[in-house]
């Protein structure tokens, strides 16, 4: 179904991105992973996903903060692989404080990563996918784009964000072949979340599996993580035929969360 199609899935290279890059390779997908970290880690894992789903894997270190860079990320990708047919928006950070002593700075950042490389990613593809007449634009969003929580001004707004950017695409992109839409996960055990239970248990003196089970019994009514394999089959999901009229829309996988 998707054989020798060409995705690039940003901030890959660990986490939701990852298992997302993973399954999509599982069904014969050539990638271009992106994030950072350790360079020989990076290689172990390009090398390791060629190496057993057959596929053609590269990696680009693209500064998902500039928007240039993310311009370039889509180009370079089609000088290499001839077109593009999937793009996912991953790449992601957070900081938490109360909005009046939120620095601006973090402000900034979390806007430039979260929301602004989505933007310029989808603006440079677009007309690609548009000429292919076929593609997948799909934003890795969060619960935090439905609704909100304490502490988290920066993370929110750029989460919003990317919904109302992602209904925006889809429209623009109707009937044209092309397809954008969100997905919006709950907890899921990666490592900005254990940052989080890690501060949960520092706090309370508790243990980090009291402080998981912690932030699991606030929000998630399943009381389980998300697991990037499970998100790595619902952006598998919507760049199947089944989802062809799917567009514009923000899919929430959260154990129940914006449920309640």
């Amino acid at each position: 179904m998707l054989k020798d199609k060409v995705a690039i899935v940003t901030g890959s290279t660990s986490g939701i991105g990852l298992g997302i890059a993973k399954e999509l390779a599982r069904l014969r997908v050539n990638l271009v992973l992106n994030g950072f970290g350790d360079p020989g880690e990076i290689e172990a894992i390009r090398s390791g996903i060629e190496r057993e789903h057959g596929v053609r894997v590269v990696y680009d270190g693209a500064d998902m903060s500039k928007g240039d860079a993310v311009r370039r990320l889509i180009a370079a990708t089609i000088e290499t692989f001839g077109r593009l047919d999937i793009l996912v928006n991953n790449a992601g950070i957070q900081f938490t404080a109360p909005v009046e002593e939120f620095p601006s700075a973090k402000w900034h950042a979390i806007l430039d990563i979260n929301l602004s490389a989505a933007f310029h990613g989808i603006a440079t593809a677009v007309p690609k996918m548009k000429k292919q007449r076929w593609g997948r634009i799909v934003n890795i969003a969060s619960t935090h784009g439905l609704v909100a929580s304490t502490h988290k001004a920066a993370y929110v707004a750029a989460k919003h964000g990317l919904i109302g950017l992602t209904k925006v695409v889809g429209l623009e992109t109707a009937g044209s072949g092309v397809t954008c839409n969100a997905v919006c996960p709950g907890w899921v055990r990666t490592p900005l979340v254990e940052k989080q239970i890690s501060d949960i248990a520092a706090q309370k003196n508790i243990s980090q599996k009291d402080a998981a089970t912690a932030l699991l019994g606030e929000k998630q009514p399943s009381s389980e993580f998300v697991s990037p394999e499970q998100l790595g089959g619902t952006v598998a999901f919507l760049c199947s035929p089944a989802a062809d009229q799917i567009t514009g829309t923000a899919i929430a996988v959260d154990g129940g969360w914006t449920a309640q």
